[in-house]
């Protein structure tokens, strides 16, 4: 059985979601990481931990929703 130790997040500076993304390790060493480009901004998890598998889904999902598409 595959461990739930991936986390989906959103990192968002106000009410702007500036990232989304997936990551297996602490969500506050990922948000430090985010913050030197963003330093305003904070991390709000999406969902509960689950699978790299379901977690990698969800980010392809999450692109193909918000990659402008070709004119």
């Amino acid at each position: 059985m595959a461990e739930r130790n991936w986390r989906k997040y959103d990192f968002k500076v106000g009410n702007k979601i500036r990232h989304s993304g997936i990551t297996s390790r602490d969500l506050e060493v990922r948000e430090k990481e985010h913050q030197q480009r963003w330093p305003n901004g904070h991390i709000v998890q999406v969902g509960n931990a689950t699978t790299e598998e379901a977690a990698r889904q969800w980010e392809e999902r999450k692109w193909k929703t918000i990659t402008p598409k070709p004119r």
